[in-house]
């Protein structure tokens, strides 16, 4: 067997559904089909994604390509986000699982390749998953400059400490802005301009904490130590300085419950309506 024969039968191996998770061997397949269709960048997906035989070794040479710079080289990157992923498997898990939540709630979203490549806020996330991994490792000046980095290119401000569940979708990514003691659930979905803050220059556990599949529409700002319950909806341009019950709405300036219940999975559904009856009422 030629060495092409050899390489072709190593590429059909790894895109084997049977063999790799179903989101790896999808973002590769769409790679392919890329490269075959635009030639002009057959080179870059073979870089970033063809020439790799894990989702983990395909997203830290994602991540360096990115975020390398003149102090800080794309290869030191690599090497740090490699021991990353491979110190804690479940942050490529978690990747994977933001990558399926892109790619279900986004509507201009064709496939994995997208976000994956061109999507700031999924990049963003992934970032800060190692800058996270750094400061709990103690290596907090080094999670800073990540973070630095996450906030030139993306315009994504979220501190290493916040602590993010699993597939979380960032939606445009622009002027999002997460303190340092947030935590945010498993599922939610936000969008630009979504402020996590405190409510001044208190110290110690000062920021929100977002439930599980919570929708945070554009612009939305949730201030202080408050719980957002599961599935709740906080409507865009809303300023939260109130807790909100699990499966409620919130919405105005400064923010009230206008639905209880609301749709079951906000975040999965995006939908950032009103009811009726809450139009009246506001009105």
């Amino acid at each position: 067997m030629g060495r092409e024969d050899q390489m072709s039968q190593q590429r059909l191996e790894v895109v084997d559904p049977a063999n790799a998770p179903p989101v790896w061997a999808a973002l590769r397949n769409e790679a392919e089909a890329a490269a075959q269709n635009e030639s002009a960048l057959a080179s870059l997906l073979a870089a970033v994604i063809l020439n790799h035989r894990s989702l983990g070794g395909a997203l830290s040479y994602q991540l360096a390509r990115k975020l390398g710079d003149q102090e800080l080289r794309a290869m030191s990157i690599r090497e740090i986000a490699e021991e990353a992923y491979a110190t804690n498997p479940g942050l490529v898990g978690a990747a994977e699982a933001d990558l399926k939540a892109v790619f279900e709630r986004d509507p201009a979203c064709k496939g994995y390749l997208q976000p994956f490549l061109f999507f700031k806020g999924f990049l963003a996330l992934q970032t800060q998953r190692v800058a996270h991994w750094l400061w709990a490792e103690g290596r907090e000046t080094l999670a800073l400059y990540l973070q630095s980095r996450m906030s030139e290119l993306f315009q994504v401000d979220i501190h290493p400490a916040t602590r993010i569940g699993r597939g979380v979708f960032v939606d445009h990514g622009t002027g999002i802005v997460i303190g340092e003691t947030a935590v945010i659930g498993d599922d939610v979905s936000m969008l630009q301009g979504v402020t996590l803050g405190g409510t001044g220059a208190e110290r110690g556990d000062r920021h929100p904490k977002i439930g599980r599949g919570v929708l945070l529409g554009a612009g939305a700002k949730v201030l202080g130590n408050i719980v957002i319950g599961d599935y709740a909806k906080i409507a865009s341009g809303s300023v939260v300085l109130k807790p909100v019950p699990a499966g409620c709405t919130a919405a105005g300036v400064p923010a009230r419950i206008v639905n209880c219940p609301t749709c079951d999975e906000p975040a999965k559904s995006m939908d950032q309506s009103l009811s009726e009856a809450a139009y009246d009422y506001v009105i």
